[in-house]
C-alpha cells in the first residue's frame, strides 16, 4: 500500500473534488450545499401544498411526491442530462443538470417531512393563534412553523446527510465531485484501495460531523427535554 498517492493528489481530491475550488465547475460541497438549501425551500412549498384545502393545489403536490419517491435518483439525473436538453433544445452543463435533479428529487422527501412536522403541531395551538386575531398565514408563520421545525429537525438533518452522500451519483454524468476526482486519479495511479478508502473516510467524517451538529441543534432547540443536559 502506498498512501503517498493521497498526499501527491491531495489538492485535486480535496480542493477541487470536495470543496469545488478549481479551474472548472465541480466539488461535492459546491453541489450539496445549494441542493440542500433549494431542495428545502421547494420542499416547504410542496409540504404546504400537500396540506392545502383546495384539491387543485393538494392533488398536484401529492402526485409530485408520489412520483419522485417512486423513481430512482439516478434516473432523474439521466433525465436532466439526456432528455431535458433534447426537449428544450438547450444544453445543460454537468453542474446544472445535477443540481436541478437533486433539488427536484429531494424536495419530494423534504416536503413529506415538512408535512408531517406541521401535522405534529397540536390543533389547539392553531386555534389559540386564530383566537388572538392572527390570520391563517400569520398563525402558520409565527406559531405553527417554529414548532414544526423543532419537531422535524432530526428527520430533516438525516435527509440532508443522505443528500450529501448521494451527490456521489453526479459522477456518472462526468461531474467532478470527490468520487469522480478519485476515479480520475485512480485511472492514472492505479491505487484503488488507497483512494477509495480515503474518500470513504472523507464522506464518513463529513456525515458524522453533520450528525453531531444535528444533535447539538436538537439539544439547543429542546433544552427542557428529559434526559438532555442543559
Amino acid at each position: 500500500m502506498d498512501f503517498g498517492v493521497i498526499l501527491k493528489n491531495f489538492q485535486f481530491l480535496i480542493v477541487q473534488g470536495f470543496l469545488g475550488f478549481g479551474n472548472f465547475a465541480g466539488g461535492t460541497l459546491r453541489l450539496a450545499i445549494p441542493a440542500i438549501v433549494l431542495g428545502f425551500a421547494l420542499g416547504i412549498i410542496i409540504g404546504l401544498g400537500r396540506l392545502a384545502r383546495s384539491p387543485l393545489i393538494r392533488m398536484p403536490a401529492t402526485a409530485y411526491v408520489e412520483f419522485f419517491r417512486g423513481v430512482p435518483l439516478v434516473m432523474v439525473i439521466f433525465w436532466f442530462w439526456f432528455i431535458i436538453p433534447i426537449l428544450l433544445r438547450v444544453p445543460l452543463p454537468e453542474y446544472g443538470a445535477a443540481l436541478i435533479a437533486f433539488v427536484i428529487f429531494e424536495a419530494a422527501y423534504l416536503g413529506e417531512i415538512v408535512r408531517a412536522g406541521i401535522q405534529s403541531v397540536p390543533r389547539g395551538q392553531v386555534e389559540a393563534a386564530t383566537a388572538t386575531g392572527l390570520t391563517p398565514a400569520q398563525a402558520m408563520r409565527h406559531v405553527v412553523l417554529p414548532q414544526a421545525l423543532r419537531n422535524m429537525l432530526p428527520a430533516l438533518l438525516t435527509q440532508f446527510i443522505v443528500l450529501f452522500k448521494d451527490t456521489s451519483l453526479a459522477s456518472i454524468i462526468g461531474y467532478v465531485d470527490l468520487t469522480k476526482a478519485a476515479q480520475i486519479v485512480n485511472n492514472r495511479e492505479i491505487r484503488p484501495f488507497e483512494l477509495y478508502l480515503f474518500i470513504a473516510v472523507v464522506y464518513w467524517g463529513s456525515a458524522f460531523s453533520m450528525s453531531r451538529l444535528s444533535q447539538r441543534l436538537e439539544r439547543r432547540l429542546s433544552p427542557d427535554r428529559p434526559g438532555i443536559r442543559r
